[in-house]
């Protein structure tokens, strides 16, 4: 008789769910390392025969396509938990892209992975919720006369998201250095409309909150 957990889960079931992770958390590390990384090296920085592999991804395209849905869901979570409730645009979007970059390093390599390998219009599919998100506070702002209104917000949202993602790939290459995300913030913030001072300022003050509430 085959036994099961106290979800009704089998042992065999338990385990494949652990092989995915595995094999998911290895291809980010590899792709990291290697972009052309090949499946036979995942399946063994994973720990799995490369059987096992291919019965969850029967293609380097599947792969990358659940690595890139992946990416496209960190984003969203992490929008959703900087969000607050009394949070005026320019502090929610402050929170926002700090909470991103927190993140953007892990992913940025996998969303070239999947521009690369799926395409522009999978990879706006993944985002749309994101890219809703930010959308959303910019025309806020931009009705309350914080952002500027010279794009519409959609079209002011894609350009910041490619200036995030060129600061990134800076940062990422060791260009310049910025590990909390502040001087980023702070550029994005100035590109959304914003006098330099006032932007730092902001960014400043959103820092601060958020190490005192971690303290607390």
């Amino acid at each position: 008789m085959q036994t099961t957990d106290a979800l009704g889960r089998t042992p065999q079931r338990r385990d494949a769910h652990s092989n995915r992770r595995r094999i998911l958390a290895a291809a980010r590390q590899k792709l990291r390392e290697d972009p052309d990384a090949s499946l036979d090296s995942i399946a063994q920085a994973a720990g799995v025969a490369r059987r096992t592999l291919y019965g969850h991804f029967p293609s380097r395209h599947a792969l990358i396509a659940d690595l890139t849905r992946d990416a496209g869901h960190e984003p969203r979570q992490v929008f959703a938990a900087a969000r607050t409730a009394d949070a005026d645009p320019v502090e929610a979007m402050t929170r926002m892209v700090l909470a991103a970059w927190a993140v953007g390093d892990q992913y940025r390599m996998l969303i070239a992975l999947g521009r690369r390998h799926l395409g522009e219009d999978a990879i706006r599919a993944t985002l749309t919720p994101a890219r809703e998100e930010a959308v959303a506070t910019l025309r806020r702002g931009q009705r309350e006369g914080v952002f500027a209104d010279h794009l519409p917000a959609p079209v002011l949202a894609q350009a910041l998201e490619a200036l995030m993602l060129a600061l990134a790939e800076d940062n990422a290459a060791c260009t310049w250095a910025d590990p909390t995300g502040e001087a980023s913030a702070t550029a994005f913030l100035v590109a959304a409309g914003m006098a330099p001072q006032a932007a730092a300022l902001q960014v400043r003050e959103v820092v601060r909150r958020g190490r005192a509430a971690g303290a607390g």
